[in-house]
C-alpha cells in the first residue's frame, strides 16, 4: 500500500511564510490521504517549530515505512516465484495437489499449519524437532514461573491473612479504647483535680520554706552548721556537762553557807565537828569488826 505523497520540506528555509505554505501543503496533503480535513490553527514560530518536527517525524517513518513494504512484497514475489517452481516440480512428477487424495492433502494442510504454529519455514523432521524442543523449553519455563507466581500466590494470602487478622485485633483493640474514654477522662479530671491540690500544696511549702531560710539567715545559720555538727556539738556538751557538775554541786554547797563570816566560821567548825564525829564514828566500827573477828 503506498503512502501518501511526500512534501519535501527544506529545514534550511528561514521565511516563516514559506515554511508555513509548505506545512499547510504537506499536512493537506496527509489529511486528504486519510480522508480529513485540515484542523484550524494559528501560525505561529512554536507552532510552525512543532509542526516541522511532526513532519520530519512523519518522513522519516514513511521512508521507513516504504522500505519495509518493499522488502516485503519482494519477499513475496521470491515466494510466489518458488512456490511455481514447486508446484512446477510436483506436476512433472506426477504429484499435484489436484491428483493426490484428499487426505493426503489434509495431511499436508495439518502439516503447514503446524509449521505456521510452530513458526518454521520447512518441514524437516529436524526442524520440527527443534520447534518442538523450544516449546518444551518455553513450556518448562512457564511451569516455572507459574510456579512461582503461586508460591508467591501462596506467601500474598498468609500476608493477606495475617494482616485480615491484624486489622481484627486493632478493630477489636480499638473498640476497647473507646469503651476506655470514659473512663479514663473521669480518672484524667481526678488527677486534674488533685494536681491543682499539689500545686497548691506546692506553693504553700515553698512559701513554708522561703520563710524558714529568712529565719535561718536572721539566726546565723550556715551550710556548715550540719546534722553531723549538731550532734558533734551535743557531745562535747554532754562532755562539759560531766566536767562541770563536780564544780557546780560544790558550788551550790558554798550556797548553803551563811552569808557572815562569823556564821560562816561557826558552820565550818559545825562541818569539821561532824566530820570528825563520822571519822570516829567510822573507827570504831572498824575496831569493833576488828575485834569480833579476833
Amino acid at each position: 500500500m503506498k503512502g501518501p505523497k511526500e512534501v519535501k520540506v527544506d529545514a534550511t528555509v528561514s521565511n516563516s511564510c514559506q515554511m508555513s505554505t509548505c506545512l499547510s501543503l504537506y499536512f493537506t496533503t496527509i489529511f486528504d490521504a486519510a480522508g480529513k480535513e485540515v484542523p484550524d490553527f494559528e501560525y505561529t514560530p512554536q507552532s510552525i517549530a512543532h509542526l516541522y518536527n511532526l513532519a520530519t517525524v512523519s518522513q522519516a517513518k514513511t521512508q521507513a515505512a516504504n522500505i519495509v513494504a518493499n522488502d516485503f512484497r519482494q519477499k513475496a514475489a521470491e515466494y510466489r516465484s518458488q512456490a511455481a517452481r514447486i508446484r512446477e516440480i510436483l506436476e512433472n512428477v506426477g504429484l499435484a495437489q489436484e491428483s493426490l487424495p484428499s487426505n493426503v492433502v489434509a495431511s499436508a494442510q495439518v502439516l503447514a499449519n503446524v509449521a505456521n504454529l510452530l513458526n518454521i519455514r520447512d518441514t524437516e523432521l529436524s526442524s520440527f524437532l527443534v520447534a518442538m524442543g523450544d516449546i518444551s523449553l518455553r513450556k518448562t519455563g512457564v511451569d516455572e514461573k507459574r510456579a512461582k507466581v503461586h508460591k508467591e500466590s501462596k506467601t500474598l494470602l498468609e500476608y493477606t491473612r495475617k494482616a485480615i487478622a491484624r486489622l481484627t485485633y486493632l478493630k477489636r483493640t480499638l473498640a476497647q479504647l473507646e469503651d476506655d474514654v470514659a473512663p479514663c477522662d473521669a480518672q484524667m479530671e481526678n488527677w486534674k483535680t488533685n494536681l491543682g491540690v499539689m500545686a497548691s500544696k506546692e506553693r504553700q511549702y515553698m512559701q513554708q520554706y522561703n520563710n524558714y531560710r529568712a529565719l535561718q539567715n536572721r539566726v546565723g545559720y550556715t551550710l556548715e552548721i550540719n546534722h553531723g555538727v549538731l550532734v558533734e556539738m551535743a557531745e562535747h556538751r554532754k562532755d562539759l556537762e560531766k566536767k562541770t557538775k563536780p564544780i557546780l554541786d560544790t558550788l551550790r554547797s558554798y550556797q548553803d553557807l551563811p552569808p557572815d563570816k562569823a556564821l560562816a566560821a561557826l558552820a565550818i567548825e559545825d562541818k569539821k565537828r561532824q566530820y570528825a564525829a563520822a571519822e570516829k564514828y567510822l573507827e570504831d566500827v572498824l575496831q569493833s569488826a576488828l575485834a569480833t573477828s579476833d
